[in-house]
């Protein structure tokens, strides 16, 4: 085994652990890893990763499973309307340069991102439904296929969001049938890109293993991680690889300039203060009045 294919394995051991534990980022780690380490072309890259992705969330689910986080109704009837959304997305995407759809991504991303951050707010005796209702579910399945189609990736990083906020499923919950469908999603584009793209199966083969260890080390890391800790640091980690995207779009004048970067660390700086002050300041029980 060559040093970069086992560099490749050992990086998409973490590919795995973000799909176990975080229910995305399988698909925006993938694509990059196995373009600028595994030295892919990107059409067999995208191809790879949409296998790796598929056949990680199939058997990273099983932990989810046993412990009760999937909502199988729900994850099939939204990955049914995601792959119509995610259809529709591929053929507008044509009609749109690649830049203003990665800029626009990085944005949404970032906004996800801040919503994920502060959570929910839920009145007092709210109850979660066991399942979603089903014109609710097909809705958002198609939104976030569509958006899914136009960039070609980030499927967890919408599927979550939009079962934890706008579906009000708890997080573990959210993660656990977010991995039902990204895998739905992942071999039918899979299926789609293996009319025209071969696969070095080889390869392929050992990172998607590799991958598939560490989603069973990630969805049993769910179990022992508080849902609050765990849906904050998923928005923490769409933040920085929004970041990363949206870097990528500047200019190679800009994109090399340090004083850009060293601003960009200070306003992560003060936003992630602001963040904490304001987590803080929330937890805190209200209706306390100072002592006299």
């Amino acid at each position: 085994m060559t040093a970069t294919v086992a560099l490749t394995v050992g990086l998409a051991v973490l590919i795995g652990v973000s799909l176990g534990l975080l229910g995305g980022g399988g698909s925006i780690l993938a694509v990059p890893l196995l373009v600028y380490v595994a030295d892919l072309p990107a059409k067999e890259a995208i191809a790879t990763s949409l296998l790796v992705v598929g056949a990680t969330c199939l058997v990273g689910v099983i932990p989810h499973v046993r412990a009760h986080r999937v909502r199988w109704r729900t994850g099939l009837i939204f990955g049914l309307a995601g792959m119509t959304g995610a259809y529709a997305g591929g053929r507008l995407a044509g009609l749109i340069p690649a830049g203003i759809l990665l800029t626009g991504f990085a944005v949404m991303m970032l906004a996800t991102a801040v919503a994920m951050i502060r959570g929910r707010r839920e009145a007092a005796g709210t109850v979660v439904p066991h399942e979603l209702p089903v014109p609710r579910v097909i809705l958002d399945g198609v939104v976030v296929g569509l958006v899914t189609g136009l960039v070609g990736a980030g499927g967890g990083f919408l599927v979550v969001p939009a079962l934890a906020l706008l579906g009000g499923l708890p997080m573990p919950v959210a993660v656990g049938t977010s991995l039902v469908v990204i895998a739905m999603k992942s071999f039918a584009g899979l299926a789609g890109y293996l009319a025209g793209v071969d696969i070095n199966w080889g390869p392929a083969a050992a990172v998607t293993v590799a991958a598939v260890a560490g989603s069973l080390a990630g969805g049993r890391l769910t179990e022992r991680i508080p849902a609050d800790i765990l849906r904050k640091a998923f928005g923490w980690f769409v933040v920085v690889m929004g970041v990363f995207v949206l870097g990528q779009q500047l200019p190679d004048d800009l994109r090399t300039r340090p004083l850009l970067w060293a601003g960009v660390g200070v306003a992560a700086a003060i936003t992630v203060t602001l963040t904490v002050l304001h987590t803080r300041r929330a937890s805190e029980p209200s209706g306390s009045s100072p002592r006299h």
